[in-house]
């Protein structure tokens, strides 16, 4: 029986099939570039074990890297990866408990309640998101910016992009609410135009971020439900 040619699904499964490898990609969905060092020290392994994944990574297509003098950054290769390991993650029944300690209970509280997903939002923040810019028709049912969209846009400050070569929204599997979040370049900018405007500030991780008492007045000066986030979501003024 002849095979025809199909993608090589083995080689990514291979690459995150050890608990060192899986731990790095999920650090790297903050879409910072990261040294070795800094992956060693993050999944608890020497360096040189460290540098025998990435490379690892680097041949799966996972990740890219960047070379400034003797120093080597890794980062994952695009948005289309950080999805896919976001999906990956919401498929397995097994959540790891976070450290005992007390700053490690803590992170991961944040973490759940609102956090960055490579370049847009997630956790329980992203979600609300979603549904408060399905509610407004910002985003259509079939994941399509609108015009009203556009408009609203425009309205808290961003200039969205006429057109594009990747998709302005779309879905995106959130790992910890197990339900789709927005992403996209829409998705990304706006999260960026928050954090700069300090509408949104990042909290003891790297990922972590929170609304903040001007964030909530903007936003809901712009007609989104804030008063519906739950504790945990906004910084005490």
């Amino acid at each position: 029986m002849t095979t025809p040619a199909h993608p090589d699904l083995a080689l990514v499964a291979r690459a995150l099939a050890d608990e060192s490898r899986a731990s790095m990609v999920l650090a790297l969905l903050d879409g910072r570039a990261w040294t070795a060092g800094e992956l060693a020290s993050h999944a608890g392994v020497a360096r040189s074990t460290a540098s025998a994944h990435v490379d690892q990574l680097v041949a799966a297509g996972l990740v890219s890297e960047l070379r400034q003098g003797r120093h080597r950054y890794v980062r994952l290769r695009d948005a289309q990866v950080a999805d896919a390991v976001e999906a990956l993650a919401a498929l397995s029944p097994r959540v790891r408990p976070a450290t005992a300690s007390l700053s490690g209970q803590r992170v991961d509280a944040e973490l759940q309640a609102g956090r960055t997903c490579y370049r847009h939002l997630a956790g329980r923040l992203g979600v609300w998101l979603t549904d408060e810019w399905l509610r407004l028709e910002i985003v259509s049912d079939d994941w399509e910016l609108t015009a009203v969209g556009r408009a609203w846009l425009d309205g808290v400050g961003f200039q969205c992009p006429a057109a594009a070569r990747r998709p302005l929204v779309r879905p995106c599997l959130d790992w910890t609410e197990r339900r789709e979040h927005v992403a996209g370049l829409a998705a990304d900018g706006f999260a960026q135009h928050a954090l700069d405007l300090g509408w949104l500030e990042r909290r003891s991780h790297r990922r972590s971020v929170e609304l903040t008492p001007a964030g909530c007045t903007a936003l809901s000066a712009s007609g989104l439900r804030v008063d519906e986030l739950p504790a945990g979501h906004l910084r005490s003024p």
